[in-house]
């Protein structure tokens, strides 16, 4: 089901949407993003900030906002918030972007303080780079990837199904096991 995580009640009805459909809810992970616009920060507007925020960090707040809902009435579940390395070392020419993926592992770890003894568990997985189209434009260009590479300690840029499955690791898990 289509909907922009900038909007409310898009996401509202989502959520309402998956928990009728399958009874419940019991994984989320929430990866919609941008990169923003690349350059310095003093070359940054607005819309901009507006535009990358809106994607990455509302779209996670609104996210988690009915998401926990349904998790901690259900007491379970797991939240998956997709970070990155960004979010902790930052970048020179993306603050945008790194400013969003900060604040994105602020909300993390407060939902994470306050669903945690209702054993819903929020986390967050922050990758380096993934060989996606945003690599190639925050890069600057696919010939640019061969150096991004050179800087990772396994020499290699990441792919979307290691993402995948670090995410999938975190299913719930009920007493005991």
């Amino acid at each position: 089901m289509p909907a922009d995580v900038g909007n409310e009640e898009q996401v509202h009805q989502l959520v309402e949407h998956t928990v009728t459909r399958f009874g419940r809810l019991d994984v989320a992970v929430n990866s919609a993003g941008t990169e923003g616009t690349p350059g310095s920060i003093v070359n940054q507007t607005v819309e901009s900030y507006a535009a990358t925020f809106e994607a990455n960090v509302l779209g996670t707040f609104l996210s988690m906002k009915y998401e926990l809902r349904v998790m901690l009435e259900q007491k379970e579940g797991v939240v998956i918030n997709l970070s990155s390395t960004m979010g902790s070392r930052g970048n020179a020419q993306n603050p945008m972007y790194v400013a969003s993926k900060h604040a994105i592992e602020g909300l993390t770890k407060a939902a994470a303080l306050e669903a945690g003894r209702s054993n819903v568990r929020v986390n967050a997985v922050a990758p380096g780079p993934i060989d996606t189209g945003m690599l190639d434009r925050i890069a600057g260009g696919s010939d640019n990837i061969a150096a991004v590479a050179a800087t990772i300690p396994a020499g290699r840029i990441g792919t979307p199904e290691e993402v995948a499955d670090a995410s999938c690791s975190s299913r719930p898990r009920g007493p005991g096991t």
